[in-house]
């Protein structure tokens, strides 16, 4: 049992102000790996304080200063990443490979992407018309708040621009995955991290959450999680008039157009949903088929997903594993369920956990054809490997399904005209469009229309997320 009860605040480990204990359980297992403590107000209280008093001198430090400390955190990530995949194992089953080839790299991309970002970034400039100068300034005190889908990932795509502009900051990750933002507390510890600078402080949304978003001595907060949450730390955080960034839901649409070379769309469609066991705010969802080739596409998404391997997250491969809870799971089963009622054609999976699994969080690999859009399964965000299809006749039909949604963070299209791609990239109400299976840098922003949030993440754009913009004339 990994015993980590302690949270970072003023640069040393420090008791919980009150102890309350939660395990961290393996959703492979179902059995606990690690304890932590939860948080309460008193600790963010102390955690605030301390990144408060340390914000006068980082906030005053040199573009070289912020970048030199960078540098030292990669090197020290790079050399415990084995560390890093086995946290992102145990806390969220994670198969091995996965973990090592796309989780544990998303934390290392953001930090070069933000170094290179700080190295050209110009924080003082002259008024377009001249007399004035504009200056960019670190806007002070940060809560972020973290999820557990991509933990490492999102706590680098937020600690990093803050740490880059010139913040002081409190971090809480997912307590129910939280040992990959402990172990990044000790390599920014390693690497000199100034004490104040950086806090993190685990707990529960009621508990620290709500008392982060809330605070009088935070200047911004920076939120990844459900559209639900969102509002929640919007509404608490609106008397104080804070910054507050939002990355959240979505039910993203892949467009799949006939001339399309349909197997290929079909099996990077079925994995771009099915990858991270379907537990990913942009996956491709919603798979709209033109229908023409959509009696086809069924047959080769039932025939993909049935090779859709589930597996032990301990073992080398490339398996899906389980989803990260029983609570879940058990949401997940509630989609399918509600697919089969209102009348969806199962084409694959269904229903329990696949054969062999009894033990852990294992979904099957699902496929729903023959759906509407204003199904339930089609409307809501599921997190967990179930594919949706939906026909269409035209194009423009295509782009009316896709935007038909509360939400706006991805979209997709699969297509052999180039032209046709462009036309209907820009049509789509979303903030990333992925064409043909292309996947962007770590420099290309990252956020969503409509209830997918406020805000962008990623290289440049993160950075000036966490900077305030100062006229200065005369």
């Amino acid at each position: 049992m990994i015993e980590k009860r302690q949270f970072y605040i003023g640069g040393s480990w420090v008791d919980p102000v009150e102890a309350k204990t939660l395990e961290v359980i393996n959703p492979a297992t179902e059995k606990p790996v690690a304890v932590i403590s939860l948080g309460s107000a008193a600790d963010v209280d102390k955690a605030v304080a301390a990144a408060k008093a340390a914000f006068a001198d980082w906030s005053e430090t040199s573009v070289e200063e912020r970048a030199a400390l960078l540098e030292r955190v990669i090197a020290i990530y790079h050399r415990r990443s084995e560390e890093m995949d086995e946290a992102i194992r145990l806390e969220m089953g994670a198969p091995r490979s996965f973990a090592r080839g796309s989780q544990t790299p998303a934390g290392s991309g953001h930090l070069e992407a933000t170094l290179e970002a700080l190295k050209h970034h110009v924080f003082e400039r002259p008024s377009p018309r001249g007399g004035s100068v504009l200056r960019h300034e670190p806007i002070g005190v940060c809560g972020l708040i973290t999820p557990w889908n991509w933990p490492i990932n999102q706590i680098a795509a937020k600690v990093a621009p803050a740490l880059a502009a010139g913040c002081t900051m409190v971090l809480k990750p997912s307590e129910i995955a939280p040992l990959s933002g402990l172990l990044f507390a000790e390599i920014l510890d390693e690497a000199g991290c100034p004490a104040g600078v950086f806090n993190l402080v685990n707990g529960d949304g009621p508990g620290v959450g709500s008392a982060m978003s809330s605070h009088p001595d935070i200047d911004m907060m920076s939120f990844t999680g459900s559209t639900r949450a969102g509002v929640a730390v919007s509404q608490n955080a609106a008397p104080t008039v804070k910054r507050v960034a939002l990355e959240l839901g979505g039910k993203s649409a892949n467009l799949l157009f006939a001339d399309a070379d349909l197997e290929t769309a079909l099996r990077t469609s079925l994995s771009g949903c099915f990858s991270n066991t379907g537990q990913s705010c942009d996956a491709p969802t919603r798979l709209l088929v033109e229908r023409s080739v959509y009696d086809e596409a069924i047959a080769l998404a039932g025939k993909i997903a049935a090779e859709t391997k589930v597996g032990d997250p301990a073992e080398e491969g490339d398996h899906i594993g389980p989803v990260i809870s029983d609570l879940q799971y058990e949401k997940i089963q509630g989609h399918i369920e509600r697919g089969l009622a209102d009348g969806a054609r199962l084409v694959a999976g269904g229903p329990g956990k696949p054969k062999g699994f009894e033990t852990g969080y294992f979904v099957q690999p699902t496929v729903f054809a023959d759906v509407t859009n204003q199904m339930s399964i089609a409307r809501n965000e599921i997190f967990g490997p179930v594919l949706v299809m939906i026909p269409f006749d035209t194009e423009e039909e295509a782009v009316a399904i896709a935007n038909d949604t509360p939400y706006g963070l991805a979209a997709y299209i699969q297509t052999g005209d180039p032209e046709r791609a462009k036309r209907v990239a820009r049509k789509l109400r979303a903030g990333s469009v992925y064409i043909n299976g292309n996947s962007p840098d770590w420099d290309v922003p990252f956020g969503g229309y409509k209830q997918s949030g406020n805000g962008r993440e990623y290289g440049e754009f993160g950075l000036e997320d966490f900077l305030e913009l100062k006229a200065i004339t005369g």
